[in-house]
């Protein structure tokens, strides 16, 4: 069974570039224990667009779904009613689904 690619899209406005890092800084190893992940990266846009992509891979979809109804909702929620919410850094959201039918590693030398 191939791998699964979520990609979410993150609009972020310029000033909000380095509260959206330090917030998925702040997240380092929340998600690395999780039953059948297997690689995470958080792209910054360069040039000509204002959206970061979060690069996650699992190895399915139903890991993937049990990390979204488990650690995840549970870190979004964490804190509490009378937590101060957090304005959200990104102003929009967008999740890419893909499998993996092709990958490739470095030779070995």
């Amino acid at each position: 069974m191939p791998s699964v690619v979520k990609i979410n899209v993150l609009t972020v406005p310029e000033e909000q570039r380095e509260v959206l890092e330090k917030r998925f800084a702040s997240r380092a190893g929340s998600v690395e224990g999780s039953d059948g992940f297997e690689w995470f990266e958080l792209l910054r846009p360069v040039e000509g667009t204002d959206q970061y992509l979060v690069y996650t891979r699992w190895r399915s979809e139903e890991d993937f779904q049990a990390w979204m109804e488990g650690p995840m909702k549970a870190a979004h929620q964490r804190g509490g009613e009378d937590a101060p919410q957090q304005k959200p850094a990104a102003s929009g959201s967008t999740l890419w689904s893909f499998e993996v039918v092709q990958q490739a590693a470095p030779k070995q030398g």
